[in-house]
């Protein structure tokens, strides 16, 4: 591991003195590349030069100790004590910080939201985790963009399509995949009743056109007019797009800009980042082990979390972490849930790479 972390050093060094050229902000795609490794290996440099620096504290202790100058011995004792329990700790950061990165953790994310079981209760829910994850992403300081919505006569969503765009906005969202259960007495209901309702959200990484390169005769493309809130637009020109992937089935439809040049362009984005997905499945799907060192399995057909409003609470079955601040949650307060579920991801993959 050191002589890793002391290449790991060398080269952060190095982009360092490459980002201190001039020259190199001629080329502002070489800046940018160099800017983001940078910026990756930074908290492992630190760290293991913080850990160099609680070796050499260590070795002074004990050689402090060894000397045998009484007047010194039992501040060195102390000094040696603490910096064997900093040596651990540091220890223990690089071990994860070491660990193989997505590569997928800094891009934007695509997010679908449908309602499943439920009828207008799903729909009224799959509103709910729109707002959600809107809010969180304000908190961010994210931008959302919503490219495509089917709503309800009652302000239900039976699907939302959004793009959310900032750094590791992946790295932060990607384990909302899966199906979400929301337990409360519908506005409808007059028994008073709990009902049970699903929704299923789908998180996917923005794919870039070098990554994923589309044939153009692969694509069957046709307008129709907007339907739904929108404005005096809606259902007078063709602006809706809709693009079949003729190989895959796959449709995505964009309809919530003026433009349909827009629309097209969106519907793109989401059609590159869905075939993205799909490959990374495939890729996964020879590698299970892989896969089932993330939290959970990635399987949107799988319960991850119940949203219980009676108790006020939220349970997370990944990791059995149950919250009793529904109302914070829903209005976006999701670090805590997050923060869980990205410790259980590190902690799972730590033990594999180390047994």
């Amino acid at each position: 591991m050191f002589e890793r972390l002391l290449e790991i050093e060398k080269r952060y060094v190095s982009v360092g003195e490459e980002l201190a050229s001039p020259e190199v902000y001629g080329d502002p795609q070489r800046a940018a590349e160099l800017a983001r490794e940078q910026k990756r290996l930074e908290p492992i440099v630190t760290t293991f030069r913080a850990y160099r620096a609680a070796r050499e504290a260590r070795d002074e202790a004990e050689e402090l100790l060894s000397s045998g100058e009484s007047d010194l011995y039992e501040l060195a004792r102390e000094q040696l004590a603490e910096s064997k329990a900093e040596l651990e700790r540091l220890e223990g950061e690089l071990r994860v910080l070491l660990l193989p990165a997505d590569p997928n953790d800094d891009k934007n994310v695509i997010v679908e939201i449908r309602g499943g079981a439920g009828g207008e209760e799903a729909a009224l829910f799959a509103a709910d985790l729109y707002r959600m994850y809107s809010m969180y992403g304000e908190a961010k300081r994210w931008k959302t963009e919503i490219t495509n919505l089917n709503e309800t006569e009652l302000g239900g969503f039976k699907e939302v399509s959004f793009i959310i765009e900032g750094a590791g906005a992946y790295s932060r969202l990607k384990f909302e995949s899966g199906v979400h259960r929301v337990q409360r007495v519908p506005d409808t209901e007059s028994q008073g009743r709990i009902h049970t309702s699903t929704v299923t959200v789908a998180v996917l990484p923005e794919a870039e056109e070098v990554e994923l390169e589309i044939n153009p005769n692969d694509l069957q493309i046709d307008t129709y007019r907007s339907s739904g809130a929108g404005g005096q637009h809606v259902n007078k020109t063709e602006s809706a797009i809709r693009i079949t992937h003729l190989p895959t089935g796959l449709v995505v439809e964009c309809q919530d800009e003026r433009s349909q040049y827009k629309n097209r362009e969106r519907a793109m984005r989401i059609l590159r980042s869905r075939l993205y997905d799909r490959m990374l499945e495939e890729q996964s799907a020879a590698t299970n082990a892989e896969r089932r060192s993330q939290v959970g399995t990635g399987d949107r057909s799988e319960r991850i979390r119940t949203y219980n409003f009676p108790q006020g609470r939220v349970t997370d079955h990944r990791i059995g972490l149950s919250l009793y601040k529904l109302d914070a949650i829903l209005a976006g307060d999701l670090d805590e849930l997050i923060d869980a579920l990205v410790t259980a991801d590190r902690a799972e993959k730590l033990k594999n790479a180390e047994a």
